[in-house]
């Protein structure tokens, strides 16, 4: 299961589905990775991807999708997780529960990895170490609400993140082919 953290603003949206900016490089990495094609779920010309192409695709290679945070304030009106408050975070054992074959998530950055953390500390009701959370392209096994899961870091796929595409595209590569996604 895919896990982010909160969507711009609508102003910003390209497509009503998960990670709708156009500008970010989610869909373009995937395109590659998948496909080798970077315009793979590109809606023609527009500056929008597909979401149904997206949806199908995800459900046929059993791709799961959802965000850290279910209310959210962006406090300077961008998509930078920096100015992003955490109002209510993601009812994880809710989320889990609608989907009983995960035993894999993986986060596109750091913040969500930071609130899945905060929710693992909360279950287990003890302090983790931030030196014992992954760092990007690193992963760590746990048991959350009594399944074991394993939760990957990969690199965030906005075009802030100072990462060239073509390793963002290498790191998710590896990450689908580690899962056995490819």
């Amino acid at each position: 299961m895919m896990m982010g953290t909160f969507p711009p603003t609508e102003d910003k949206w390209g497509m009503p589905f998960h990670y709708p900016n156009f500008y970010n490089d989610m869909w373009r990495i995937y395109g590659r990775v998948f496909f080798e094609d970077a315009d793979y779920f590109r809606k023609g010309e527009e500056k929008g991807f597909d979401p149904e192409k997206i949806k199908a695709f995800m459900k046929q290679r059993a791709i799961a999708s959802c965000p850290t945070v279910n209310k959210a304030i962006r406090e300077q009106g961008n998509a930078a997780d920096k100015h992003l408050t955490i109002v209510e975070p993601v009812d994880l054992k809710q989320t889990l529960a609608q989907v009983p074959k995960v035993h894999t998530i993986f986060t596109t950055g750091g913040k969500a990895t930071e609130i899945l953390m905060e929710l693992l500390q909360q279950e287990q009701g003890k302090v983790i170490p931030k030196s014992k959370w992954p760092k990007t392209n690193q992963q760590i096994d746990y048991t959350y609400a009594g399944r074991d899961l394993t939760l990957y870091r990969l690199p965030s796929t906005s075009r802030a993140y100072p990462l060239s595409l073509d390793k963002k595209v290498e790191a998710y590569r590896q990450f689908f082919e580690s899962v056995g996604k490819l």
